[in-house]
């Protein structure tokens, strides 16, 4: 039996949540989803020892460490870092992620608009504007630019799938090999070389992992195309902020679109905010949708009193 099975869930099972200041809408949302669910907040008085499930987004430190006898543990949004980067993270309690919970729609919706921003010179414009200069420029065809998605998992695969469909030339580069219709993809940091050379926008939806920490440096950013754009929707730490601004600097890089940054909020004084080259979003390119991640949750928590394996389970050694 593995271990998302191991432990039998009781019919009314106990449920904490600590979402980053959002705990009364998820326990809102939850308890109507699951009334006969015993279900509080990391402010109430409850007994850890007692905790089936923890819903966790950013949690407090060491907060795991007093759940003794949880039987798995939910993360509230795309990513799961802030749950496997936690040092009391008990080593047989099976974490979860959500998947999609109407997330892919707006990521597509983000990455489209970053795109064509780019593509149709909105970012020349904008600063044109700013010295009321009238200058037209051409019209860039939209097959012959080529656009690279680093990170095909369920987000990375709608995001270049979108871009296929609308005329883009899209490659996709990932740890293991994906074959996705109309996309040339690459796997393995053996081809990852030939993958930035041919990608004029970079977008870049990789988990947060060891690995993918600092991934874009001033290395591999050097490898893109002359003039290429970075788009950054998935987390601030991929990238190497001083490198990146020093090839936006020496133009080798034409811009970047930015919706995640290391340090969050991104401070008054960080140099994106009024470099000429830098758009920068406050990480909205998707928020987790209430509705979809509850039902998903519940589903789960009947799988796992069914003895079933839960979807969504994250492979630690991958870190997604």
């Amino acid at each position: 039996m593995s271990a998302a099975t191991a432990k039998t869930t009781s019919p009314h099972p106990k449920i904490l949540i600590a979402a980053a200041g959002e705990d009364d809408i998820w326990q809102k949302a939850m308890v109507a989803r699951l009334p006969d669910a015993d279900i509080v907040t990391q402010h109430e008085n409850y007994d850890p020892a007692t905790i089936d499930y923890a819903l966790l987004w950013k949690q407090p430190q060491g907060m795991l460490k007093t759940l003794s006898g949880l039987k798995a543990i939910f993360s509230l949004g795309a990513g799961v870092d802030h749950v496997l980067s936690a040092p009391s993270l008990p080593a047989e309690v099976p974490v979860l992620r959500l998947e999609d919970a109407g997330m892919a729609d707006q990521m597509v919706q983000y990455h489209l608009y970053a795109a064509l921003h780019f593509l149709r010179d909105f970012d020349i414009y904008t600063r044109q504007q700013a010295k009321a200069d009238w200058t037209q420029h051409d019209v860039a065809r939209i097959s012959k630019c080529r656009v690279g998605v680093m990170g095909l998992g369920a987000l990375g695969a709608a995001v270049a799938t979108a871009m296929t469909q609308i005329g883009f030339a899209v490659s996709g580069w990932s740890r293991t090999m994906k074959a996705i219709d109309g996309i040339t993809t690459y796997a393995g940091s053996e081809t990852l070389t030939e993958f930035l050379g041919q990608s004029d926008i970079l977008i870049c939806m990789l988990p947060r992992t060891p690995e993918t920490e600092g991934v874009l440096n001033s290395n591999t950013l050097s490898q893109l195309p002359k003039n290429a754009a970075i788009i950054n929707a998935a987390r601030g730490a991929m990238i190497v902020e001083a490198d990146l601004l020093r090839l936006l600097d020496t133009g080798h890089l034409r811009g970047a679109f930015l919706d995640v940054a290391i340090t969050e909020p991104l401070p008054e004084s960080h140099p994106f905010w009024d470099h000429p080259k830098i758009r920068v979003t406050p990480h909205i390119a998707a928020a987790t949708r209430i509705e979809e991640s509850v039902d998903q949750i519940a589903e789960n928590i009947d799988r796992i009193t069914r003895g079933e394996t839960p979807r969504g389970l994250v492979d630690r050694k991958t870190g997604y």
